[in-house]
């Protein structure tokens, strides 16, 4: 029964601990690069987490004010030329069915089909869409507090990291803590691995992105490309998102241009996939793809669209327990002691 009442309360605080595994995500970034900053620097803790923090700041304040505002503009933009490239799309279909049926009939035999897809009405519920899913990103004030929350647990825990470790480790039975010490190191290593390469991985991304559109021609080149970076963040899904944003703008030029870009981001993810990120990742923690898609179903299903974002820094540290824990201290000893004489 007690089992059963904790498990229920883990499940009713699923969001807290989300939240909570966020803060911890965002507390291993700032104190890897406060380590970054000793090592150059050779300074004390405190005064590298405080370089490291006006640092971000200046980073901020000369992002908002250099690439927000075009950024904003071209993204309003990119969202008002979304409709028109929906029903243009509509209409290459139709065509494409006309030309198929008399190529195979011989006569319109998809007339009734066509008739049934209007390009105003198609116009104007992907439009109604658009207003829905921009209606969903929700309640600003909860997003506030809960953003705020995440900012605060992840600055008091880069303040005194080992602290808030020991606290984890006193968790534990006496005879475990020192193997859970180093259990929790290794998970921080790990999520340490993986912040710095996918960081690099996608500048590159949202680099070689906006070359290749400003080769083709493709308006709103500063727009697409900081989308191909934030959502190469999320694998399998966000680079799939990424393309549909730059090929409705171009779709609304040509036809061929928006396969032109369809084959520059296959071209950059795979250049991402085969290059980029096995020479940038040497020591992070492997995963599965197929794995990977599984930790982000399960965990957009728990713990919502958080949880997709999050999804691969928990399944890096699932793996690390997992390896740890469940295969090196109680499976690997059973197997011992049934081999033993």
């Amino acid at each position: 029964m007690a089992t059963a009442a904790a498990l229920l309360l883990l499940w009713n605080l699923r969001e807290v601990l989300i939240h909570v595994f966020a803060a911890i995500v965002l507390a291993m970034a700032l104190c890897t690069l406060v380590g970054v900053v000793r090592q150059r620097l050779g300074c004390g803790r405190s005064l590298a987490l405080l370089l490291t923090l006006a640092g971000l700041l200046v980073l901020l304040a000369v992002s908002l004010a250099a690439v927000v505002p075009p950024f904003v503009q071209q993204f309003r933009e990119l969202l008002r030329q979304l409709p028109a490239a929906g029903e243009l799309l509509l209409r290459l279909l139709r065509q494409g069915m006309d030309l198929s049926s008399q190529m195979i009939y011989g006569k319109q035999a998809l007339q009734w089909l066509q008739q049934s897809w209007e390009a105003p009405s198609a116009g104007a519920g992907l439009g109604g869409g658009l207003a829905s899913l921009l209606g969903l990103a929700g309640n600003l004030g909860s997003g506030v507090i809960q953003l705020l929350f995440v900012l605060a647990v992840s600055l008091m825990i880069a303040v005194q990291p080992t602290a808030y470790r020991e606290v984890a480790v006193l968790l534990a039975p006496s005879f475990y803590r020192r193997r859970l010490r180093q259990v929790l190191l290794q998970c921080g290593e790990a999520l340490s691995s993986w912040m710095g390469g996918v960081l690099i991985s996608s500048c590159c991304v949202a680099l070689l992105a906006g070359i290749g559109l400003s080769l083709l021609g493709v308006k709103l080149v500063v727009a697409n490309a900081l989308l191909a970076g934030l959502l190469n963040i999320i694998p399998n899904v966000g680079p799939t998102l990424s393309t549909i944003f730059p090929m409705s703008v171009a779709l609304l030029a040509s036809p061929w241009k928006a396969l032109a870009v369809l084959g520059l981001y296959v071209l950059v993810q795979n250049l991402e996939s085969y290059v980029i990120t096995p020479s940038v990742m040497h020591h992070q923690v492997k995963l599965l793809p197929g794995l990977t898609l599984i930790a982000q179903f399960l965990f957009t299903v728990l713990f919502g669209p958080l949880g997709l974002l999050l999804a691969l820094p928990l399944a890096v540290c699932l793996q690390v327990v997992i390896r740890e824990v469940v295969i090196h201290d109680l499976l690997d000893p059973w197997r011992r002691q049934r081999l033993a004489p």
